[in-house]
Order: structure tokens, then C-alpha cells, then sequence
């Protein structure tokens, strides 16, 4: 595969949000891509065996981002299937590409920035991150585990540690969702009866099993990236032959979680935004679906491989960012031109 393209891709989770954007710019630059997923568009299905080693088998690349959303309650069901399609999957194309007599050259698969640490001292890059501990860590560590394990010479394998991806997906829509209701203040951690959904997963449980409590006074990190970003790192990774292993795909500055809310209320017209609590955050993000986690916690990450790399960033600007993923919207939706409200 080069430039103009003339490979072929395999894309695995094609149906979420980030894999219609890899798709379609593998096609975009004539690439052959074929697909792996739960849906009947798919090419092959999960639990096809035959059918997906038929596709692995002679691909020149491989990008696996199958997996259930985080954006749910963390009940034992959600809990377990969070795990196991990730670790699920990543074993099925691993045994695909083991038995392929022509493995592609590299595989590409989703890992995610939630494997670090909550930490205000300093980001986690790479090489001096820290590991973190509970359920959302244990889910990252058992999932590049399984992608890393056993010998395939062939193949180039790197685990794509991504942030909190600005698109049209749930995370943006959450954050989104929360600036409308009112709860777009900085969010604070705080008292709430104990409850055990953030307990450790896996062989290896991590944690004592009590939700983490970190009052950082809403200026816990929030590191984040483009799909965009997502979708070009993809590119640029999958032809740097000498880029192998955990990779953090994420915007160069990270912003604090004050910032990005007053961000949100501008561009979505918010008249004011409440200081949101912890004890109102929980039975908001419980009707929303999702936890309070994906918000609390001081995510703080550093794109250092990338950058070492020379990848340049199109969205290194917080609100140009969600401007072009949130603004466009509310504008339709409220019939104005000025987003900034």
C-alpha cells in the first residue's frame, strides 16, 4: 500500500463512529477495505472463523476497534461484556493472523488513554506513565495483554492508546447533553455512598474495590482528540515501519475540565452552567446512562511517540475542535450563525 493507495485494509468495529471515518479514508484513497463486525453489512461476522481468517489472511493491514461502548452504567452485565468484546476479539484476529500464510504487515489496535493513572503532577507519556488501577485500567491492561501476547513475526503490532475522542459519537454527545441541561460548570468530585461498579476486572483484579474519590476542584485534565486526528494517526502509523507498541493518540495539550465546560456553554448557546457535584452528577449521569468517571477523573496524557515521530496535529485548539464537531449542530438546531452564544 502506498500513497495513492493500492492495499488491502481489514478494519475490524467498522460500525461505531472512528471506524466509518478509517473506512472511509482507506477508500477515499483507493484502498481495498473489507470489514469485521456484529452487523449483516459486515464482511465477515464475529464467531466466523473461517471467514475472518479468509480476510486477514493476504491483507497489508489490519485495524481492530471492536468493542462495547463505555459510555453505559457499569452494572456487572455492562461490566463483563466492556471486557470480554475486547478481549474477545483482539484473541480471534490474533489466531487469524497467526494462522495467515500472508499476515498483514501491521495491526493497528484500539487501546485506550484510561490505562494511566488519575494524575495532576504531571501527563503520562509513554515512556514515564503510570499505570492506574480498577476496573477501567484493569479492562486496558487485560486488552493489550491479549494483543501483545504470543510471536507473530510478521506483523507490526501497535496498540493505539487513544484520549476521549471529539466526533460524532458519545462522548461528545455526553458532554454535550450535560452543557444543555445546565450541568455545564466544573464538575467536582465528592461524598456519595459507596458502591463497587469501579471494583477490579479480569484475572488480575486491581483496586480496593471503592470508588476513587479525587476533589480537584474542576481542574481535573482532560485530554481529548479529533477523529480526524484519530483517523490521520491510523494513516501515518500503519507506514512507519519503526513504530511498534503502545502509542497515545491525543491531542498535544491537554485542557482542565473548568475550560472545557465554560468551552461547551459558548458553543452550544448554555445561558449559565451550574457547578455540578458529585452528588448531582450521579443521578444525572444515571439518567444519561453513563458515569460519573468519564468526567471525574484527571485524565492527563502526552502524545510523546507522535511527536518524536513528526506527526503534526490538524485540532491542537480545544474549541476550534468542538466547534467542528458541536457547533455546526446547535447552529442548525437553534437556527442562529453566532455559536458562541
Amino acid at each position: 500500500m502506498d500513497a495513492r493507495g493500492a492495499g488491502r485494509v481489514v478494519v475490524a468495529g467498522a460500525s461505531g463512529f472512528i471506524g466509518r471515518a478509517v473506512v472511509a479514508s482507506f477508500r477515499e484513497s483507493g484502498d481495498e477495505v473489507t470489514t469485521i463486525g456484529r452487523g449483516s453489512g459486515a464482511d465477515a461476522a464475529w464467531g466466523d472463523t473461517e471467514a475472518i481468517a479468509a480476510l486477514v489472511d493476504g491483507a497489508d493491514v489490519l485495524v481492530n476497534l471492536a468493542g462495547k461502548s463505555v459510555n453505559c452504567r457499569y452494572t456487572d452485565a455492562n461490566r463483563d461484556e466492556i471486557l470480554r468484546s475486547r478481549v474477545a476479539t483482539t484473541r480471534a484476529l490474533r489466531a487469524a493472523v497467526a494462522a495467515a500464510s500472508a499476515p498483514p504487515r501491521v495491526w493497528l489496535n484500539a487501546s485506550t488513554a484510561t490505562i494511566y493513572r488519575h494524575r495532576m503532577d504531571a501527563a503520562n507519556s509513554e515512556s514515564s506513565g503510570e499505570i492506574g488501577e480498577g476496573f477501567s485500567v484493569d479492562v486496558a491492561t487485560s486488552w493489550e495483554a491479549e494483543f501483545f501476547a504470543g510471536e507473530l513475526p510478521a506483523t507490526r503490532r501497535v496498540a493505539l492508546r487513544m484520549a476521549i475522542v471529539l466526533g460524532d459519537g458519545p462522548a461528545t454527545r455526553m458532554l454535550v447533553r450535560l452543557a444543555r441541561l445546565g450541568l455545564g460548570g466544573p464538575q467536582r468530585d465528592g461524598w456519595w455512598p459507596p458502591h463497587r461498579r469501579y471494583r477490579g476486572i479480569g484475572p488480575r483484579p486491581t483496586g480496593d474495590g471503592r470508588a476513587p474519590r479525587h476533589d480537584t476542584r474542576g481542574r481535573q485534565r482532560f485530554s481529548w482528540v479529533h477523529v480526524d486526528d484519530v483517523v490521520r494517526a491510523v494513516r501515518f502509523l500503519a507506514e512507519r515501519s519503526e513504530i511498534a507498541g503502545p502509542v497515545n493518540v491525543v491531542a498535544p495539550a491537554a485542557s482542565d475540565n473548568r475550560t472545557l465546560m465554560r468551552t461547551l456553554r459558548r458553543i452550544v448557546g448554555a445561558p449559565f452552567g451550574l457547578p455540578a457535584f458529585r452528588w448531582m452528577l450521579e443521578p444525572a449521569m444515571w439518567a444519561l446512562r453513563t458515569e460519573p468517571e468519564l468526567v471525574l477523573k484527571s485524565r492527563w496524557v502526552t502524545p510523546e511517540r507522535l511527536i518524536d515521530a513528526g506527526f503534526a496535529f490538524a485540532h491542537t485548539d480545544l474549541d476550534e475542535a468542538l466547534r467542528t464537531v458541536a457547533g455546526p449542530r446547535d447552529v442548525r438546531r437553534r437556527g442562529r450563525t453566532d455559536v458562541a452564544g
